[in-house]
C-alpha cells in the first residue's frame, strides 16, 4: 500500500519540476524582448526560496541542483556557477528553517531579499574573476529588486494553489517526527 505522506512529498516535487520547467518555457518565449527593456523577476528562485522556507523537506539539494544546472545549460550561462551559489544560499536558509518558522513573514522577506542580493554579488564577483563579459549592474540590480518585490507573490500563490505553508511548532507528520 502507498504510504500518503511518502507520496504528497513526491506530488509537491512533481508540482515544483513541472513549475520549474513552465517557468523556464516561459523565460524562453520571445515575449516583449526589446532591447532596453526592463528585465523580469527571477520567479524560479522566489519559487525554490519560498518552497525551502516553508516545507525544506519538499526540495531536497539534489532536485534544486538538477533544476537549476537544467537552467544554465539551456540559457547558456556557465554551467554550474549560478546552481552552485543557489545550493548554498537554500542551504543557508534551510540550516535556519527552525529560525525562520518563528519570524514574522517581513523577517523572511528581509532575508531572502538579503540573500538574493548577496547571490548577485557573489555572480558578479565571480565574473569579474574570471574576466568574463557581464550585463549592467544597474540592469542586474533591477532584475534582483523585482524579484524581491515577486516573492511575496510566488509566497501567496503557493500557499493558495499548493497549500503550501509553514509547519506549526510542534508539529509532527504521520511517523511522529517533528516538522
Amino acid at each position: 500500500m502507498v504510504d500518503p505522506v511518502r507520496s504528497s512529498v513526491w506530488l509537491y516535487r512533481g508540482a515544483f519540476v513541472g513549475l520549474a520547467l513552465l517557468l523556464l518555457f516561459l523565460r524562453l518565449l520571445p515575449l516583449g524582448s526589446v532591447a532596453g527593456d526592463w528585465p523580469g523577476p527571477d520567479l524560479l528562485l522566489c519559487l525554490i526560496f519560498a518552497w525551502v522556507v516553508r516545507r525544506p523537506d519538499y526540495l531536497p539539494v539534489a532536485l534544486i541542483g538538477a533544476v537549476i544546472l537544467l537552467e544554465d545549460l539551456i540559457l547558456m550561462r556557465p554551467p554550474g556557477l549560478w546552481c552552485a551559489l543557489v545550493i548554498l544560499a537554500t542551504e543557508f536558509i534551510r540550516a535556519r528553517a527552525v529560525l525562520t518558522r518563528e519570524l514574522g513573514f517581513l523577517t523572511e522577506w528581509l532575508l531572502v531579499g538579503g540573500m538574493m542580493l548577496a547571490l548577485l554579488l557573489a555572480y558578479r564577483l565571480a565574473f569579474s574573476l574570471a574576466f568574463l563579459p557581464q550585463p549592467g549592474f544597474g540592469f542586474a540590480l533591477l532584475q534582483v529588486l523585482w524579484s524581491i518585490l515577486c516573492y511575496p507573490l510566488v509566497v501567496a500563490a503557493s500557499r493558495f494553489a499548493f497549500d503550501l505553508r509553514k509547519p506549526a511548532m510542534g508539529e509532527v507528520d504521520a511517523y511522529g517526527r517533528r516538522l
